[in-house]
């Protein structure tokens, strides 16, 4: 059997032109995924983590010596937060503030107003999302909980 070859012939140039055009497509692929994710990156917790790693343990006790829980809900578009006390009691403490933003990134954080009920009209599209939660004991103690929420489409 024979094959004729009708196109042009298959240099040492056109392969290597074929090997710097895929290895090129790779490479700007993988630089706009990697410029995409630096700019979506929400940026630090904390500005020097040693420093507050220091004071962790203490705040996470006293914190916890609270026995406060918190939950959220998303229904009919408000959320619905649940604060409970030791006790299980509705709880609702001073200097509460509430945030939602997508888990990975601070674009979209919104800071609602709660009502007496804890409750603010949100509307939220499907997926997860994030509920920081923060509020003050009479005490003083700092309470701080990051809540997932899921909002289903």
């Amino acid at each position: 059997m024979t094959v004729e070859n009708k196109g042009r012939p298959l240099t040492g140039w056109t392969v290597m032109a074929m090997f710097v055009t895929g290895f090129g497509i790779i490479i700007a692929v993988n630089l706009a995924l990697a410029i995409h994710a630096v700019r979506t990156f929400p940026g630090l917790e904390v500005a020097n983590s040693y420093v507050a790693s220091q004071s962790f343990d203490a705040r996470r006790a006293a914190q916890e010596a609270l026995g406060w829980t918190a939950r959220a809900q998303h229904r009919e578009g408000r959320l619905l937060l649940t604060m409970r006390d030791r006790d299980g009691q509705p709880l609702r403490p001073e200097g509460l503030s509430v945030t939602v933003g997508r888990p990975t990134e601070s674009a979209e954080d919104i800071t609602p107003h709660l009502d007496r009920d804890l409750a603010a009209p949100l509307d939220l599209r499907p997926g997860l999302w994030r509920v920081d939660v923060t509020a003050r004991a009479p005490d003083g103690t700092l309470f701080e909980q990051q809540l997932s929420l899921s909002v289903a489409p």
